[in-house]
């Protein structure tokens, strides 16, 4: 028996039977959250009373339990010390939240100062029970300048040669000072990160003093083995001696809006050329095409050569590989593309002139319609470009020597469409009849600018269909057709010599 347990009738004494929805004096009685007693007995009697079709009672019914919220996307990195020996790291990245409609395997692309050659690509496997596995990322901070380091993290997985799904994540690294204390680079660490998890074992202490004035801070502290922790999150005098294993924290991934891709390409390639048969008075019987992140214009090398763009010196007499061409470099040049557009910068012994002005070894400069390109700075008529037109996706260039009817050259950024409608650009007249093409899904198309319809370009593909196409011409899957260029590599893994050879 209960007592009354009217909220309007407080003092009321009289008691209650289990079932009685009033009192003695006629107070209701609301429902009471039954007690555990009375919970364990409804389960003990559950199943004779479902053997005999009865109901249990409303009243002792569990309540349904909220359904878990989904987990978000993020990296959970860990296993990483400052003051590790010798600057080398070994960070832990683990895969946590990933939607289950992404495909089984997960490219990984690292840029950062830290890594080695700036940038690193790995994949990631899902595992039979649904995890993935993890990812080990090694680098070293030795000769760096202290202070914070990003790692630029980029995830994507592809379905049909597309990219279905797109994350994006930035992790900060921090390279303490030689000198700086363990407080010091913790104290850094926990005003940079929100979620920190700080381990101690074997026998380790680890004291973690932070505050929350300046925002919110999420620790998760851990000591095992014989280990102490000691948290402090009050603001008190005194120093403070931390001493940590690892630190561990999580990273939010952004999923970035992967627009609707085309076909892949049935012709993959990075460098092509449009060659004219019988080309018409102001045309190029080649005009190469190069897509790539960064393209490197040099010297003509009929074996092993270091660049893309292989320019020879054009004379009186024709072409002539030897004589003035040996004055440009293996690499003279390069072409990227910057954030204002596309960029040229020097790295030759040579030089180069841009509008007749020397821009300085290693110093990149934006391409401007128009400008003229001088290689070398030394010796004058090598090798003459011309910027004749700007693209929304890339850059021509014309030669405007005594090679202006042998070859113009197309720069384009990889895997970027110029729009449809296509939006205005500026081009002189020698490019502005010329074909629109872009690169996408690892090859080469055509664009019509009147119905946007697109066309992949192909050996087999019959350009005199195409706008903008002279007649007679054919799409070669070589930069330089009329060349055979050995490309050769060495490698030498546990002692054996390999050579890998193709034409270009």
């Amino acid at each position: 028996m209960k007592k009354c347990n009217n909220a309007q009738h407080p003092h009321c004494t009289h008691w209650v039977l289990p079932g009685d929805s009033a009192c003695a004096s006629g107070h209701a009685q609301s429902a009471a959250t039954p007690s555990s007693y009375e919970l364990i007995t409804a389960l003990r009697s559950a199943r004779p009373a479902t053997v005999q079709g009865a109901i249990a009672p409303r009243a002792l019914e569990l309540p349904e339990r909220a359904a878990a919220p989904l987990e978000q996307p993020h990296l959970h990195i860990s296993g990483f010390d400052p003051r590790a020996a010798g600057g080398r790291q070994a960070i832990k990245l683990d895969l946590r939240g990933l939607p289950a409609t992404c495909e089984p395997l997960v490219t990984v692309q690292l840029h950062s100062a830290l890594l080695p050659e700036g940038a690193a690509r790995h994949t990631v496997a899902r595992t039979l029970r649904g995890d993935w596995r993890p990812l080990f990322i090694e680098f070293s901070s030795r000769d760096k300048e202290h202070g914070q380091y990003r790692i630029e993290v980029e995830l994507y997985c592809q379905k049909d040669a597309r990219i279905s799904h797109k994350w994006v994540a930035t992790l900060v690294i921090l390279v303490p000072r030689p000198d700086a204390t363990l407080t010091e680079i913790h104290q850094t660490f926990l005003a940079t990160h929100k979620n920190v998890r700080v381990m101690a074992d074997d026998a380790s202490i680890a004291r973690v003093n932070a505050q929350s004035a300046g925002g919110r801070v999420d620790i998760d502290l851990h000591a095992r083995n014989a280990s102490i922790a000691n948290l402090n999150l009050e603001e008190r005098p005194g120093k403070v001696d931390i001493s940590f294993s690892t630190i561990a924290w999580d990273e939010d991934l952004i999923e970035i809006d992967v627009p609707a891709q085309s076909l892949p390409h049935p012709h993959q390639a990075a460098m092509a050329c449009l060659v004219n048969a019988a080309p018409e008075a102001g045309a190029q019987r080649q005009v190469r095409l190069f897509s790539m992140q960064e393209c490197v214009l040099g010297r003509f090398e009929l074996y092993d050569p270091e660049a893309d763009v292989l320019l020879t010196h054009f004379g009186a007499d024709g072409q002539d590989r030897d004589g003035l061409t040996r004055r440009l470099s293996g690499r003279h040049a390069l072409i990227r593309r910057g954030a204002g557009g596309f960029e040229i910068e020097d790295v030759s012994r040579y030089g180069l002139l841009l509008d007749g002005v020397w821009p300085g070894k290693g110093k990149p400069v934006q391409l401007r319609l128009g400008m003229r390109i001088e290689l070398s700075a030394s010796i004058k008529g090598i090798v003459v470009l011309s910027v004749t037109a700007l693209l929304p996706n890339g850059v021509i260039m014309h030669r405007i020597d005594e090679g202006a009817q042998a070859e113009c050259f197309y720069f384009l950024e990889p895997g970027c469409h110029p729009g449809f409608p296509v939006p205005a650009y500026t081009a002189l007249p020698k490019a502005a009849a010329m074909p629109l093409l872009f690169h996408q899904n690892g090859g080469f198309w055509h664009l019509d600018p009147d119905s946007g319809k697109e066309t992949a370009l192909t050996p087999n593909t019959p350009l005199e269909a195409l706008r903008q196409i002279p007649p007679h011409t054919r799409f070669a899957a070589e930069s330089y057709p009329e060349c055979w260029i050995v490309r050769t590599t060495l490698k030498v893994p546990h002692g054996a010599a390999l050579i890998d050879m193709y034409t270009a």
